[in-house]
């Protein structure tokens, strides 16, 4: 019998990536602080105006009440309804907890919001039953510590974690066995699928594709030609694979962005590029003030429908000017549009992520050969030179050609 390299590491273990989100969060966290709501349709947000609903617990939801639809709206679909205002900072203090028993859990979590999160549970307990004991552990420890239900999901890919988790709710623990991703997502509405939102949906319904398995079997590169990156990522997370890593960290410590709800819904694109460009400038100001540089760029657009859409962009090397921001994020817009049909926008925002320190690789087509110097790092000076002038005489001394 061979004897096995002590510096062999075995076999290589299967991905197991799991998508936690606490339940109807601000409902649960609010019923610990009033009892009495227990077993009552409630919706958390303001009343009135433009209030929109920040959570609405599943006795509302009968009713067709969601997040992110008009208070007013909501309230006439279900009139019993309690409504309860945000409890501003209480929630943070829950989220804190609960991402602290994650960080113990793994040391690679990845916060993607105040209640919800992706683990990576490869390698962790045994390789057969070690992310199910791992993720019923997590479940537990929120449960008896925090008094609040969560849902999880553990398959090979972040797309399938996700789409699984929705799909445990309320209060339950789904596993895609290992090497499964597609063979469950396949009967799968294509509309479960995060990346694709109603417009694509409408358009890929009217080719007869109806579940994500029907989407998997078109042909990769027609995809690509007709829907540009959104077709390539279609492609992929169709078959259940999706190459994107949890990133220790997170959005939720690791995220600059900024956004606004317009007074009135905005038709023109000229300004609503305007308004992109000037979040971008804000953002890259941010950014540098941090040290930081940020590898993905994100575009959040919402219609007067409250159809909320994100789309996200990981470029080929860490950014922090504003122009590399603002072209990235309109792009995105672009896309958006061509997937989604162009609609009124109702509000749009513009965020980084994956966040890194200040340190930056030239690549040979930054030299300007005109002027013998890096062009990136002169378009870097200039951000900087902005920024400087506003801190010392005010934010509206200097202004972009936008």
């Amino acid at each position: 019998m061979t004897e096995r390299d002590p510096r062999d590491p075995g076999p290589r273990r299967a991905k197991r990536i799991a998508h936690f989100d606490l339940d109807s969060f601000f409902v649960a966290v609010e019923r610990l602080r009033d009892p009495s709501l227990i077993g009552k349709p409630v919706l958390v947000g303001h009343p009135g105006g433009r209030g929109v609903v920040s959570t609405a617990s599943y006795e509302a939801r009968v009713f067709g009440c969601h997040s992110a639809q008009p208070m007013a709206v909501a309230l006439r679909l279900c009139p019993q309804a309690i409504v309860v205002p945000p409890s501003q900072g209480v929630y943070g203090e829950y989220s804190a907890k609960f991402h602290a028993i994650l960080n113990e859990t793994s040391p690679v979590v990845e916060s993607v919001g105040l209640d919800e999160a992706y683990v990576d549970l490869t390698g962790i307990g045994d390789a057969e039953g070690g992310a199910h004991a791992a993720a019923t552990d997590v479940r537990r420890r929120v449960r008896e510590e925090l008094g609040l239900p969560v849902s999880a999901c553990i398959a090979g890919s972040k797309t399938t974690a996700k789409v699984g988790s929705d799909r445990a709710k309320p209060d339950g623990l789904l596993e895609v066995p290992v090497g499964g991703d597609a063979e469950f997502l396949a009967p799968l509405r294509i509309r479960d699928l995060p990346l694709v939102g109603p417009k694509f949906g409408e358009a890929l319904a009217k080719l007869g594709v109806r579940t994500i398995g029907d989407a998997a079997r078109l042909d990769p590169r027609w995809l690509a030609r007709q829907y540009g990156k959104a077709g390539e990522a279609l492609a992929d997370r169709a078959k259940g694979i999706d190459p994107s890593i949890v990133v220790a960290g997170g959005r939720t410590h690791r995220q600059i962005s900024r956004e606004n709800t317009f007074g009135e819904d905005v038709t023109d694109l000229d300004e609503l590029r305007r308004v992109i460009r000037r979040h971008s400038d804000r953002v890259g100001s941010d950014l540098r003030r941090q040290g930081k540089r940020a590898r993905t760029v994100s575009l959040k657009v919402r219609w007067p429908d409250f159809t909320t859409l994100a789309r996200s962009s990981t470029l080929d090397r860490p950014v922090q000017a504003t122009a590399d921001i603002a072209s990235a994020a309109l792009e995105l817009l672009d896309e958006v549009f061509r997937t989604e049909g162009q609609h009124p926008v109702r509000l749009v925002g513009v965020a980084v992520t994956n966040l890194v320190d200040d340190e930056m690789q030239l690549a040979l087509d930054d030299l300007d050969r005109r002027a013998g110097s890096p062009r990136v790092l002169r378009v870097e000076e200039l951000d900087r030179t902005i920024d400087a002038l506003r801190q010392r005489f005010g934010d509206g001394s200097v202004t972009r050609g936008l």
